[in-house]
């Protein structure tokens, strides 16, 4: 299983780190060249239902299609959460039918709610545990 966990490295400034050598730079958003945490969380999630949607958009577009996924939602700083998250995959679906637009987006929509664990995980909920050693 691979290994996670953040160094600080500055004022409110991090890197992440897993032990398969992958490294992100965290910090808070006056901080120039990082990612906040909520930022990653988004990330994740777009990230998440790129790859859980990336076998039914190859077999019908080929390898080598193009797509972005852009996700965004304003924190309630009130509650310090995000209360809604909305993802919105830009990709060019020209040389398809009508009807075969509409399957392919169930299919695409079927399962990124299936497998993305990200979207999951954050439409269900989650227990955390937290510990100072």
């Amino acid at each position: 299983m691979t290994e996670l966990w953040v160094e600080r490295t500055g004022v409110r400034r991090y890197t992440g780190k897993s032990s398969r050598g992958a490294e992100v730079l965290v910090g808070s958003e006056d901080v120039e060249g990082v990612f906040t945490p909520g930022e990653l969380l988004k990330i994740a999630l777009a990230a998440c239902s790129g790859m859980s949607s990336d076998h039914p958009l190859r077999s019908r577009l080929g390898d080598d299609y193009q797509t972005t996924i852009r996700v965004s939602g304003p924190a309630d700083r009130d509650q310090e959460r995000y209360p809604l998250l909305e993802e919105s995959m830009e990709i060019d679906l020209s040389g398809l039918s009508e009807a075969e637009v509409a399957k392919l987006r169930t299919i695409v929509e079927r399962s990124i709610d299936r497998v993305c664990t990200v979207g999951r995980t954050l439409k269900s909920g989650t227990e955390v545990r937290f510990e100072i050693s």
